[in-house]
């Protein structure tokens, strides 16, 4: 990690190019579902230090956000073999920051993954270059309530987790008639889209070469949420202490994901 690490707002990213499907055939498939995105607005000094020197920090009007992203894994095999139970399906929360690679190309930068899968947590971490945790979680949807626990185990120090029970809302926009995209599609050019609607993530073991990673599938269908309970210690556990509550929440029934390859970043 670096403190060289650049906050630019650059209006002229393109952001519609990354969310179409690169050429070439995926190494892998995944089913993402019962995703809810709980967001910070912070500082961009805050965040900055915690990025790889070869990454800029993607901001939203002057500010960096910071996500956190309990979710359902299923389905998750390599493109040669079929989903085997007990291994293919588990849980997963995210705690990321949004980036860019020169004004180019924006992506996600993860500061901590907790699985509930333990093969998952060490193939991640060692084929991917990822930060994942094991960890116990839970997810418990009734209807339009839904809850999600979680209390990371190893490596390291254990006990970082969070507490969260929200309500899910109607789909995104579905009171905007003349909408030029259906209602639940984040539109481009609003905070919705920066947030949610992210296909390269980027990785970087200490001391190695960044790498990306993309991935490609349908965009998501979002729907409104707002919190009712909220409990959090990955986000801290991250190195960040997030001035303020949560601003920004969202839902996802999900959709079906393609994985491709990681790759060595030229820089």
């Amino acid at each position: 990690m670096s403190k060289t690490a650049l906050a630019t707002d650059v209006s002229e990213i393109d952001r519609i190019s990354p969310t179409r499907r690169t050429d070439g055939r995926p190494i892998g498939y995944q089913c993402w579902s019962h995703l809810l995105f709980v967001h910070w607005r912070v500082p961009a000094e805050l965040v900055r230090p915690l990025l790889p020197a070869e990454l800029s920090l993607d901001t939203w009007e002057g500010d960096a956000w910071v996500g956190l992203v309990p979710f359902d894994m299923s389905g998750v095999r390599p493109w040669w073999f079929p989903a085997v139970r007990g291994v293919s399906n588990f849980l997963e929360t995210n705690v990321r920051t949004y980036v860019h690679l020169r004004g180019r190309d924006p992506g996600v930068w993860f500061f901590s993954l907790e699985a509930s899968q333990s093969l998952a947590v060490r193939i991640a971490r060692w084929r991917w270059h990822l930060p994942y945790f094991r960890a116990a979680l839970t997810l418990d949807r009734r209807g339009d309530s839904i809850e999600y626990r979680g209390r990371r185990m190893w490596p390291g120090p254990a006990g970082a987790g969070c507490g969260i029970r929200a309500e899910i809302g109607p789909p995104l926009g579905h009171n905007e008639p003349g909408r030029p995209l259906p209602p639940g599609q984040a539109l481009p050019g609003t905070l919705e889209h920066f947030l949610i609607e992210r296909y390269i993530l980027y990785a970087q073991r200490p001391g190695g070469p960044l790498r990306a990673g993309r991935v490609y599938h349908t965009p998501y269908p979002v729907r409104e949420a707002r919190l009712v309970e909220f409990d959090d210690t990955l986000v801290p556990a991250a190195g960040i202490t997030p001035p303020s509550p949560p601003c920004h929440v969202a839902f996802s029934d999900g959709v079906s994901v393609e994985i491709f390859p990681l790759r060595r970043v030229d820089v």
